[in-house]
């Protein structure tokens, strides 16, 4: 990473080759403006900050580093850092979504003394088999100490929202107020489930428009929204392709009741489905879903109300994309 602070650093230019890692980020900025680690925020204490700054190395390019143990791991992929030694372990590619079935407590592991060897080139594991067991054993404890236990390989079934808690559980009817934005585990679960998402408007006569409601963005989610005089239901499958129906005619001013229903062809992952539009329950337009996303919509994005308050779900408005008539709810229902 690149590090810009012309009234402190003098090096310009320079390079740092002590230990670092991204949870010394936030601990840097701290010490660099004199602020200490929160201790407690709004009544609730804090976890200390596990990084350590690295704002030692913008006087002295040859201090001794301070960061001296870091573990890693994800989706079963295990490794540790310490005192310029590095032991890691394959479970799999990161970027496969096939589960392994490989034992995640004895992988092939491997050793490499990065002080001499950073780009790892020579594994010495077979050389040193006593100080890879000193690295394993090193991992573990440090597995146990920041709850990295138990070693969880199953990839991206962890983002299932159904697998988490669930504040929606057992419910099927869920009415918002408009400007709402809440994230996904505490929104409505509508993946590969037939429902339908009515909102109470009233449209100018001069033209309204904007969000209705929308969940997810870029890369993955649907909304509902009115553009050009259009009821539009857009779904966004993972940014690899975007579905959008349309209403075939404008929508009616006034006070009125829009509805997207949506039928899916199966309660199963990855099932397309039917979206037919209302305006005061007389059909409007209607069209076709082919396939939708499987476990999450989103990672960071959220659910909203009246707007989108991340990126949008389609290009074919900007956020915010506030909704310019009066909206006095949104509800979604899961229908049998």
């Amino acid at each position: 990473m690149a590090v810009s602070w012309p009234a402190r650093i003098k090096d310009k230019g320079a390079t740092r080759y002590q230990f670092s890692h991204v949870i010394d980020i936030a601990p840097t900025i701290l010490e660099a403006i004199g602020i200490p680690a929160p201790v407690e925020v709004s009544g609730i204490g804090q976890k200390p900050m596990e990084g350590t700054s690295f704002v030692y190395t913008f006087d002295d390019a040859n201090a001794e580093t301070r960061h001296n143990t870091q573990y890693f791991e994800m989706f079963g992929n295990q490794g540790i850092y310490h005192d310029g030694w590095m032991a890691s372990a394959l479970n799999s590619i990161p970027w496969d979504p096939t589960p392994s079935t490989k034992d995640l407590l004895h992988l092939d592991w491997e050793l490499y003394h990065i002080d001499e060897d950073f780009t790892q080139a020579v594994d010495l594991a077979a050389d040193m088999p006593d100080k890879l067991q000193e690295m394993k054993d090193l991992f573990y404890a440090q597995a146990a100490k920041y709850d990295v236990l138990p070693l969880d390989a199953r990839k991206t079934e962890r983002f299932r929202v159904e697998l988490r808690p669930s504040l929606t559980e057992g419910r099927t009817t869920f009415s918002y107020p408009n400007h709402l934005r809440i994230t996904e585990g505490s929104a409505p679960d509508v993946k590969h489930k037939n429902h339908t998402i009515t909102a109470d408007v009233t449209i100018a006569d001069d033209g309204t428009e904007g969000v209705l409601m929308t969940h997810g963005g870029r890369f993955g989610g649907y909304g509902l929204y009115i553009k050009d005089g259009k009821l539009v239901y857009s779904y966004n499958l993972a940014d690899t392709a975007h579905y959008d129906v349309v209403s075939t005619e404008s929508i009616p001013t006034g006070k009125i009741k829009l509805k997207a229903v949506y039928k899916t062809d199966a309660d199963e992952p990855f099932s397309g489905g039917n979206v037919t539009l209302y305006a005061n329950n007389r059909k409007i337009g209607s069209g076709r879903i082919e396939k939708t996303l499987p476990n999450r919509l989103s990672i960071d994005e959220t659910f909203d109300i009246g707007f989108d308050t991340g990126t949008p779900v389609t290009e074919a408005y900007e956020t915010p994309f506030d909704f310019t008539g009066n909206l006095d709810q949104v509800t979604i229902n899961l229908d049998s």
